[in-house]
């Protein structure tokens, strides 16, 4: 499989490369400590045309494609992972629901804003008894007369709560079809509508600058046709988003792992122990080898899988074994990095800490590594 860039491509990576390191590398430890979203650094990302990456011109995006999402989440991950992620999760599970399953009004209505940065877009799933196991999701919308109603929690959503939001699309049970089957329909729920509350930011261990609240829905009330998709499509809907969804944070594993790499072998080789250079013990040796060679294999599992998107191929089992791999490369790269770091390393000064607190949640969040070996296995036959 030819993995050779595009000139759009290259592109779309040296201009992130070059927005990484002007316009978040110098205040990323500032946003990380003080917790806060800056509404200003996605204002910019839209006048980049960045923020409909997967969307078709005709709705505001410019189609550039998976890999060219790839190049952006890579070079913004390498230097902020939460800028990246809140990135990622708007290209994917935040708009490709209207493309997939909405009406071309509703595409121009709501679709059309996301692809051009002027909101941020959200998907409402897990639930404080809901999360991998997401058919047990407790939100429910019904309709009466024109109007669908929707009640219940969700949990952990991202992108739902800053200035630039508009409020999500919610996954709701809505009853059972005639054989009995639990059905799912997704709902578009703007905010400010009465009765739906979006709560504080939540402290999370890593990711600080992500806007993560609950949501909470109470007698909601939406007009019928905020359905999005067909009545009962909704679950559909979920597990055909999720699949691009683990290619992006799959990405954003490469990107922590990328940068983990490069500041540890920058410091094994000017930090001075017993006399000789650091890099030049054989234990660091083989912990940067390993660390060089399990980053590249992430890097070409991501690859193959966004290929086989853009091709229009299936890609469901390379998706998650991309995100299965890479989210553990991740940990395991950023665990190594503060080893060789030492005392340093586990100090908030050093930015390979920032990239510690920030790995784990890789291998939770669009599917814990769980669930990506059940979805392979699936895949497998089994």
């Amino acid at each position: 499989m030819d993995f050779e860039l595009s000139e759009e491509q290259i592109m779309i990576r040296d201009l992130c490369r070059d927005f990484a390191k002007k316009e978040i590398a110098p205040y990323a430890d500032e946003w990380f400590d003080a917790e806060c979203f800056p509404t200003e650094v996605f204002t910019k990302l839209a006048d980049l045309e960045l923020m409909g990456l997967l969307i078709p011109e005709e709705y505001g995006g410019t189609n550039a494609g998976t890999m060219a999402m790839v190049m952006a989440i890579e070079e913004l991950g390498k230097v902020d992972q939460s800028i990246a992620t809140t990135l990622q999760a708007h290209l994917t599970i935040g708009s490709l629901p209207y493309l997939h399953f909405g009406t071309h009004e509703q595409k121009k209505k709501w679709l059309t804003p996301l692809a051009k940065g002027e909101h941020l877009g959200a998907f409402g799933l897990t639930e404080p008894q809901a999360g991998s196991d997401a058919a047990n999701i407790m939100t429910t919308s019904r309709l009466e007369g024109d109007q669908r109603v929707v009640n219940g929690t969700k949990s952990f959503i991202s992108n739902a709560g800053t200035p630039l939001s508009y409020g999500l699309v919610a996954l709701t049970s809505n009853g059972s079809s005639e054989s009995g089957k639990r059905q799912y329909s997704a709902i578009i729920i703007p905010k400010g509508t009465p009765g739906y509350t979006v709560g504080k930011p939540y402290k999370k261990i890593g990711w600080h600058t992500v806007d993560t609240r609950e949501q909470v829905f109470d007698n909601v009330r939406v007009p019928r046709e905020n359905l999005l998709g067909e009545q009962g499509s909704g679950f559909r809907a979920f597990l055909k988003t999720l699949e691009c969804g683990r290619i992006s944070v799959a990405t954003l594993g490469l990107s922590l792992a990328e940068s983990c790499l490069a500041m540890s072998l920058k410091y094994a080789l000017e930090r001075q122990t017993f006399g000789k250079p650091l890099a030049s013990h054989q234990v660091i040796q083989f912990k940067l080898a390993d660390m060089a060679t399990q980053t590249e294999m992430a890097r070409l599992m991501i690859y193959r899988a966004a290929t086989l998107r853009d091709e229009g191929r299936p890609f469901a089992k390379e998706a998650a074994m991309a995100k299965l791999a890479s989210s553990e490369i991740a940990v395991k790269t950023a665990e190594e990095a503060v080893q060789i770091h030492g005392g340093y390393g586990y100090m908030r000064e050093s930015p390979v800490s920032r990239f510690y607190l920030d790995s784990k949640i890789l291998t939770i969040g669009e599917g814990t590594s769980e669930v990506q070996r059940m979805v392979i296995a699936r895949q497998l036959g089994c």
